[in-house]
C-alpha cells in the first residue's frame, strides 16, 4: 500500500533529508525578505539600516517558525507552518515608519501582536463573526495590499516622481515571465525553484544591462562575514500614535484571520481524517504567531506571519513533518548573523524584487478567492463582499479623497485590507440579523 505521506507531521526525517528539505523551505521563506528590502528602499534608507532591518526580521521569522512547530506546551500548532515577514502589515508599517520612524513602527507592530494573542483563546467563539468567506476575503486582500509597492518596484520606482526607465520595466517583466514559464512548463528542479531561478537570472541580466544595479563589491567587503545583528537607531524608544491604533488593531485582527486560515489549511493536510477542525492546536498556533509578532516589534524587525506558500509546498511534496519548520527556523536565525549576505540581499534590483512579489501575490489572491467560494454562495454574501471591496479598494484608488475626509472617517478608511475587513464583518452581522432573531425565537 502506498504511503499517504513521505514524512508525517511528527516524523523526523533522516538527517540528510531533514537538512535538504528544510533548506528548500528556507529558500521559499527568503522571498519574504523582499518586504524589508522594499520597505528600506521606499524609505531611501542607508545600507546599514537595510542590513539591520533584514537581519532583525530574519531573527523574528526564525524564532516564530520554531515557536509554531517545536512542540512547546500551550504554544504553537505543532504543524509545519513557518513564519516569515507578513505582507499583511507592509502598507501600514511603511506609513507608521514615515510618520514616526522606527519607534512608532515598533510600537504599532507590538500592538498588532497583542491583538492576535488576545484573540487566540476565543477564536472558536468568534467563528460566527468571522465566517469562512470573510477569512477568504482577508487572505485575498493580503495579496492586493502589496500591489502598489510591487508594481512600483517592477517599474524601478522607489519614490513618487522618479524617472521611469524602459529598461527597468522590460527587465522586471522578463523576470516575471521567466518565473511563470518555469512554473507552468518546467518540470522537477526547474518548477520547484522557478522563483529563485527567475530572480537569479533577472538579477544577472539587470546588473549587466543597468550599471547602477551592479553589486558594490567594496561595500560588501567592508562588512564582516560574521557579526551579531545591529540594532536600529531608536531601539530604546517605543512610540504609539492614537490615529494609527484603530488601523493596527484591525490589521492585527486581519492577520489573525489569515493565520487562522493558514493553520486550518496546515491541519487539513497534516491530519486529513478530521471531520471538523480541532481548535486546540489552532488556538495555540495563533498564540505563537501573536508572540512572534510582538518579538519582531521588540527586536525592530518587520512583523512576521504564518506562510501560506510553505504550507502549499508541504502539501504538494507530501512532506508535512513539523521538524522541517523547526530546522528552517534555526537556519534563518544563523543566516541573520551573516551581515555580508544580508547586505547582498538588500542589493536585489527593484524590478526583480517587484516581479518576485507579484509572483507570490498571485498565489495569495487566488488562495483567498478559493476559500471565499469554498461554500455555497448566496445573495447576502454578494453584498457583503461586494460593498467591502468597493470601499476597501477605494482607499488605494482615492487616497486624496480620504485625506480630505473628516477625522473619524480617516480612522477607518486607511488601507484596503483593514477597511474591507471592518466593513465585511459589520455587514455580515447586519445582513444576518433576521436569521439571528429567528433562531432566538425558536430557542
Amino acid at each position: 500500500m502506498a504511503r499517504k505521506y513521505e514524512y508525517s507531521v511528527n516524523e523526523v526525517p533522516p538527517l540528510p533529508h531533514l537538512l535538504v528539505l528544510s533548506f528548500q523551505h528556507v529558500m521559499l521563506m527568503f522571498i519574504s525578505i523582499g518586504f524589508p528590502i522594499l520597505l528600506a528602499s521606499q524609505l531611501n534608507a542607508t545600507p546599514e539600516f537595510s542590513t539591520a532591518l533584514i537581519t532583525l526580521s530574519m531573527l523574528a521569522s526564525g524564532i516564530g517558525s520554531i515557536l509554531q512547530s517545536a512542540g512547546i506546551p500551550y504554544i504553537g500548532s505543532k504543524y509545519l507552518c513557518p513564519n516569515l515577514c507578513g505582507p499583511s502589515y507592509f502598507s501600514l508599517t511603511l506609513s507608521a515608519t514615515w510618520i514616526g520612524g522606527v519607534p512608532l513602527m515598533r510600537g504599532m507592530i507590538i500592538l498588532a501582536g497583542i491583538v492576535e494573542m488576545a484573540l487566540a483563546p476565543v477564536i472558536q467563539k468568534l467563528k460566527n463573526i468571522f465566517p469562512t468567506y470573510v477569512v477568504g476575503l482577508v487572505v485575498a486582500l493580503v495579496g492586493v495590499s502589496v500591489i502598489q509597492a510591487s508594481v512600483a518596484a517592477i517599474f524601478g520606482q522607489s519614490f513618487r516622481g522618479d524617472v521611469i526607465n524602459t529598461a527597468d520595466i522590460l527587465l522586471g517583466l522578463f523576470t516575471l515571465l521567466l518565473m511563470v514559464v518555469s512554473n507552468v512548463w518546467g518540470k522537477g528542479f526547474l518548477r520547484m525553484y522557478c522563483l529563485l531561478i527567475g530572480m537569479l537570472i533577472g538579477w544577472i541580466a539587470t546588473a549587466v544591462l543597468i550599471p547602477e544595479y551592479r553589486v558594490n563589491a567594496s561595500l560588501l567587503q567592508s562588512k564582516p562575514f560574521f557579526a551579531f545583528p545591529t540594532l536600529l537607531s531608536g531601539f530604546w524608544e517605543i512610540k504609539f500614535k492614537a490615529a494609527m491604533i484603530i488601523p493596527f488593531v484591525v490589521i492585527g485582527i486581519s492577520g489573525s484571520l489569515k493565520t487562522f486560515g493558514n493553520l486550518l489549511a496546515a491541519q487539513r493536510i497534516s491530519v486529513p481524517g478530521l471531520e471538523k477542525p480541532d481548535f486546540k492546536p489552532l488556538r495555540e498556533g495563533m498564540l505563537a504567531d501573536g508572540i512572534s509578532t510582538v518579538v519582531s516589534g521588540i527586536l525592530g524587525g518587520m512583523a512576521v506571519d504564518t506562510s501560506s506558500s510553505n504550507i502549499g509546498l508541504a502539501g504538494s511534496t507530501k512532506v508535512v513533518s513539523r521538524w522541517l519548520s523547526v530546522v528552517a527556523g534555526v537556519i534563518f536565525i544563523l543566516l541573520a548573523f551573516l551581515p555580508r549576505f544580508a547586505l547582498l540581499l538588500s542589493m536585489i534590483p527593484d524590478p526583480v524584487l517587484g516581479a518576485a512579489i507579484i509572483y507570490c501575490g498571485c498565489f495569495m489572491i487566488i488562495a483567498g478567492l478559493q476559500e471565499m467560494f469554498s461554500e455555497t454562495w448566496d445573495i447576502r454574501r454578494t453584498f457583503v463582499i461586494g460593498i467591502a471591496l468597493f470601499f476597501g479598494l477605494s482607499t488605494a484608488f482615492l487616497p486624496g479623497l480620504y485625506a480630505r475626509a473628516p477625522q473619524f472617517i480617516q480612522f477607518f478608511f486607511t488601507d484596503p485590507l483593514p477597511t474591507a475587513t471592518i466593513i465585511a464583518v459589520i455587514l455580515h452581522q447586519f445582513i444576518h440579523l433576521d436569521k439571528l432573531f429567528t433562531t432566538r425565537k425558536k430557542d
